[in-house]
């Protein structure tokens, strides 16, 4: 079960005037669940994406790629689940881009207005013919208040659909932030195997878009990790259909361009805390704080090393405070040059370690007692300046294999 993760309900969702989503059963993997999804943006939607890092990224990543490069307005998502449409070569091109083609065709548009995504299973051939004959069903179900329903037609180990809302005042008038987000496994930026998907009615000048989008990843999705590996196919797309009726935001410094960033973070920082909450067996949440670092990057360094340590995650999943594996952490992230006599470590309230050592005053069982919690803060302190970052993790249980050792049966 997802670790403090509230169920989710539909009616806190709001709707964004210019989206409708439809969903519909193509048995792309598996029969009777629904694993495909439309998105339909009305004329005038501004759209921007962040994806994954990975070289060898999936062919709906490259076609999306190209598309938006190309200029050309978007006028729809098209996403399935089962299939990742990853490591299939040229074929996997042509089937993401028949996809585009058919559902264009359908819209009457152009096939470089359609933005595809997969996700699913590695190097198997994605059934494009089932997809193409499901997309009418698909349009037809398009609505404006889909957005639950869209949050499990996108899901694969997820065990929860997640999806987050929010409004802000922007110029006096009410702005509408929705969002929806997949991942369970395979979690580690730059993107962190997630799919996510955010749309507000604001009205912002286009052209702060990508930077608006690679602002919201790098303080979310860009922070989380469950198991440290990066997927072929992790997508972020951010959605702008201007008809909320504000005066247009031109800058993000101004006030409104605040309010609205805000906005976005706490719908993006939501969706990727519930990836978290949802990761493959996971017992517990974890916030890893590192401060007094010289820069933010080497803050990000130690607290990946400590997130990604699968020593230190079966700890936490055991309750087992054997905290010198952090420390050994700490001293093998690469920072060269780093003082270990500087080094502070806390677990949530209690002091474990300062200047380098054991402090006299700590007890096991205070460490103990903090572990066997769901919900951790390891704060690092590395002495070296006033950068500091954050990242948030999961321990490592035995369901964990369970789950990847089962995912294709």
């Amino acid at each position: 079960m997802p670790v403090n993760l509230p169920p989710l309900d539909p009616e806190q969702l709001s709707p964004i005037a210019g989206v409708r989503i439809g969903i519909a059963q193509a048995g792309v993997r598996k029969a009777n669940r629904k694993d495909l999804t439309v998105f339909l943006l009305d004329d005038g939607a501004s759209v921007a994406g962040v994806f994954t890092r990975n070289r060898f990224c999936a062919a709906p990543v490259q076609v999306c790629r190209e598309h938006l490069v190309a200029g050309s307005a978007v006028r729809a998502l098209v996403i399935n689940t089962g299939n990742a449409n990853a490591g299939t070569g040229t074929a996997g091109l042509a089937h993401a881009r028949q996809t585009c083609e058919a559902l264009a065709a359908l819209l009457q548009c152009a096939p470089t207005q359609v933005l595809p995504f997969s996700t699913g299973v590695i190097m198997e051939p994605l059934p494009v013919d089932r997809i193409v004959a499901c997309l009418p069903a698909a349009l037809a179900d398009a609505q404006a208040a889909k957005w639950a329903t869209a949050a499990e037609g996108i899901m694969t180990t997820d065990t929860v659909p997640k999806a987050a809302s929010v409004q802000v005042q922007v110029g006096g008038k009410t702005v509408s932030i929705t969002g929806i987000s997949k991942g369970a496994g395979m979690i580690r930026p730059n993107m962190a195997t997630m799919l996510g998907f955010v749309a507000t009615d604001a009205c912002i000048d286009s052209a702060l878009l990508p930077v608006l989008a690679k602002q919201l990843a790098d303080g979310s999705f860009n922070r989380i990790t469950i198991d440290g590996d990066t997927s072929t196919n992790d997508s972020f797309i951010l959605i702008a259909t201007h008809k909320a009726g504000n005066a247009q935001i031109t800058s993000l410094d101004s006030a409104d361009g605040q309010t609205l960033v805000q906005g976005l973070m706490q719908v993006a920082r939501q969706l990727a805390h519930a990836i978290v909450r949802d990761g493959e067996g996971a017992t517990k949440f974890i916030t890893v704080q590192v401060e007094g670092g010289r820069t933010g990057e080497e803050c990000l360094q130690v607290a990946y090393a400590i997130a990604h340590s699968p020593l230190v995650k079966t700890a936490f999943f055991a309750s087992d405070p054997n905290l010198g594996r952090i420390l050994a952490a700490v001293g093998y992230a690469g920072i060269e040059d780093l003082d270990q006599g500087l080094i502070e470590l806390h677990l949530d309230d209690v002091h474990v370690v300062s200047q380098g050592g054991r402090r006299a005053e700590y007890r096991e069982e205070d460490g103990q007692r903090v572990m066997k919690g769901s919900e951790i803060t390891v704060r690092v302190g590395l002495g070296r300046g006033t950068a500091s970052d954050t990242v948030w993790t999961c321990d490592l249980s035995h369901d964990y294999v369970t789950i990847n050792a089962d995912y294709r049966s």
